[in-house]
């Protein structure tokens, strides 16, 4: 057998590949992904057709972990104590304070913040108080025992309704205070009601209002105490101006009590006897 060179041989090998190439090429939509002794895309290939799934994963949101991203302890921590940015300077670090008009106006009323805080716990007060207060009257003891004793661990039907009674009061008090704006009654209600679901052995319902409640009563213990000291009023500083001016300098701020005016009369001195009085004495 003659082996054959030149043009005849490249048109019998172009013929004798042309099929082979033709079902690779067929076999590239059922088969997305390129085999390894397959053609390669980067050649100039046509490009791979990506299945459903495929389009699916590629469309969710990466879940890898950000660098940058701080983690979770820093950021509640960050949010809680909202500590100084070390890359600011020591004079930029803290505010600049409030007029006491500006004070006097956000002590009288709550803002957007806290009066949503009420606004959205207070449904979920009233709705948390009926469900409570229904699985503890379903899972109420007998009142009997089987010898015909008093059991000791049931509660009358009638006080659980009353305590019922009052979660919803003070639910529609949040409510009431929350709507106008009234941040020192909110935190009181809060604060109580997340007690009295506290003493009720539902902490989990309980520690969020206690936590709300706890944060509007110092918001509202700070805003009083930043208005006193705005306006002079604070007893630490009266105190402050009174040592200064007790030893004979006077207070920096102008506030502390002034030196008493009243006259105190002078001690009066034992006269001393004359000479003619002892001779008569004696």
């Amino acid at each position: 057998m003659v082996a054959r060179h030149g043009p005849q041989a490249t048109q019998l090998s172009g013929a004798g590949a042309g099929p082979s190439a033709a079902s690779l090429a067929g076999d590239r939509g059922r088969y997305p992904f390129p085999m390894p002794g397959g053609p390669d895309d980067s050649a100039g290939g046509a490009p791979t057709q990506l299945s459903l799934w495929q389009r699916m994963l590629l469309a969710l949101p990466r879940l890898g972990r950000d660098p940058d991203k701080a983690p979770l302890g820093e950021r509640l921590r960050a949010a809680v104590l909202k500590p100084a940015d070390p890359g600011q300077p020591a004079g930029a670090a803290r505010p600049e304070h409030l007029s006491p008009a500006e004070l006097e106006a956000s002590l009288r009323a709550a803002d957007d913040k806290e009066r949503l805080v009420g606004l959205l716990g207070a449904p979920f007060a009233a709705a948390i108080g009926i469900i409570v207060i229904n699985t503890l009257i379903h899972n109420d003891p007998v009142a009997t025992l089987s010898g015909g004793r008093v059991n000791p661990r049931h509660v009358a039907v009638g006080t659980y309704h009353s305590v019922e009674l009052i979660l919803l009061v003070l639910a529609f008090g949040m409510m009431g205070a929350a709507w106008f704006r009234k941040r020192l009654i909110l935190g009181i209600l809060m604060a109580l009601y997340g007690l009295a679901v506290f003493n009720l052995h539902y902490w989990g319902f309980g520690i969020p209002f206690l936590l709300a409640g706890s944060w509007l009563l110092v918001r509202s213990y700070r805003l009083q105490r930043d208005l006193r000291e705005a306006t002079g009023d604070l007893p630490g500083r009266a105190g402050a101006g009174r040592g200064a001016a007790g030893r004979g300098r006077a207070p920096a701020n102008g506030s502390g009590p002034r030196p008493n005016k009243r006259y105190t009369p002078p001690p009066s001195r034992p006269k001393r006897p004359k000479p003619g009085d002892e001779k008569r004495a004696g």
